[in-house]
């Protein structure tokens, strides 16, 4: 499990350090937060399909086919001559790192009991640490001597070499068989639907006109249905038990991915820096997420809930910190600090919420409600990215991003502290709700 998430941290941490230049050779200006963006819905179709095939077949589904398509989506990544190859091959990758998180969450459910479980989700944060510490650096080298290609080819053998050292540990595994009823009712059509109510919102608001204002309906129209099918009953209300988690797993990572993004742009349009040394405060960004998670993996008999609304608070003053980088005047170097903050944040709530999702669900139901939560995540994060994309469009460009990132951090600190205030900490917990 540390080997797969080392291998999708490398990716993460490499693209993000590096797009701007990639962007910049492929001329996909227009287009700079469509990598995230079709990553983020591909994501969200392969996390329902995960689930419930790892309810149905066991979590092997998920490490065999995962890693094919994510190698497959860095190969065709890596050599792309044009901005569509790129997206296509980010589809891939979504394709994959989609179907992987879940096998992951499975595995824990079936490996670990659940006072352990807080630490076993802890070792997946920690899994970012070598990635964290020469991933945006090795990125920044590889985008400013040889090529950002590098970035995604790479990886590609490391992944063939991660799928042979784990498949022989994953076939021991046992195999769960349920009714898998669920999926022929219409939740993959559901998933389908609200990737693209998803993209065609995005493009709407980022092409403004009579025509896409008709696209941008067509898109809230599809979207909008398919999350009451793919979300616990009660989820956009917040209501408590597995509804509020969910709901506030799309909020924390939602309001996270969608600055993430735009730090390297950030700090190379507006100050100057190279993309060696902007991706840097994403490195001390994931070390601190690494070390905040070890909290609750070693507090296994706190409340999580406690540790969810901490992180909604230090999320909240990361966002407000990178106000003061935003502008021309403002100091580049505050990045490091607001993201270090962002970043404990999330360390704090991100795990604390997984650890939640599986002690709300029962034994036929981890895949389903596993891939619930990552939905919510994947459909925050892509509304939200798409959020700063069309801020970018309308309000900015890539070379003087300054007037959309301080509307997109300061919505962001909102967005931290609207979860802060709908998760509440409580007595005793149980399982609760189930998926729709």
């Amino acid at each position: 499990m540390t080997l797969l998430v080392t291998l999708v941290a490398f990716e993460n941490l490499g693209v993000n350090t590096a797009m701007p230049r990639m962007v910049a050779d492929l001329d996909g200006g227009a287009l700079y937060s469509w990598p995230f963006t079709i990553f983020l819905v591909t994501s969200l179709i392969a996390n329902v399909l995960a689930g419930r095939l790892c309810d149905h077949r066991g979590p092997a589904f998920g490490v065999y086919t995962g890693v094919v398509l994510f190698a497959i989506g860095l190969l065709v990544a890596g050599l792309a001559d044009s901005m569509w190859v790129l997206l296509a091959g980010r589809a891939l990758q979504g394709f994959g790192g989609g179907t992987i998180s879940i096998a992951i969450y499975v595995m824990i459910a079936y490996v670990f009991p659940e006072r352990s479980q807080p630490a076993a989700f802890g070792l997946l944060s920690a899994a970012w640490v070598l990635p964290s510490l020469v991933g945006p650096a090795a990125a920044g080298l590889l985008t400013e001597h040889a090529s950002w290609r590098w970035v995604f080819l790479g990886l590609v053998p490391l992944a063939f070499v991660g799928a042979l050292l784990l498949l022989p540990a994953v076939r021991k595994l046992p195999t769960q068989v349920e009714n898998n009823e669920a999926v022929r009712g219409g939740l993959v059509p559901a998933a389908i639907a609200s990737a693209l109510g998803i993209a065609a919102l995005t493009w709407a608001a980022e092409h403004p006109s009579l025509a896409t204002l008709l696209l941008g309906i067509l898109g809230a129209s599809m979207l909008l249905p398919a999350l009451f099918r793919l979300l616990p009953k009660g989820t956009l209300v917040a209501k408590r038990g597995l509804p509020v988690t969910v709901l506030a797993r799309g909020l924390l990572a939602g309001a996270y991915t969608a600055m993430e993004v735009y730090v390297t742009l950030t700090l190379t349009s507006v100050h100057g820096y190279s993309p060696l040394m902007a991706g840097l405060p994403l490195t001390v960004g994931a070390l601190a997420w690494s070390a905040a998670a070890l909290l609750p993996a070693r507090n296994p008999d706190a409340d999580r809930l406690v540790f969810v609304r901490w992180g909604f608070s230090l999320l909240a003053a990361g966002a407000l910190g990178m106000l003061l980088v935003t502008p021309a005047w403002g100091w580049g170097w505050v990045a490091f600090i607001a993201w270090i903050v962002a970043s404990a944040g999330m360390g704090l709530g991100y795990s604390s919420l997984s650890v939640l999702t599986m002690r709300y669900s029962s034994l036929h139901e981890q895949g389903a409600n596993a891939a619930a939560l990552q939905v919510s995540e994947r459909v925050f994060s892509a509304v939200l990215v798409g959020f700063g994309g069309v801020l970018l469009a309308l309000l900015a460009s890539p070379q003087r991003p300054t007037p959309a990132m301080a509307i997109l951090d300061t919505a962001m600190a909102l967005v931290a502290v609207i979860g802060a205030l709908l998760v509440r900490p409580r007595r005793a917990a149980g399982p609760e709700g189930t998926a729709a």
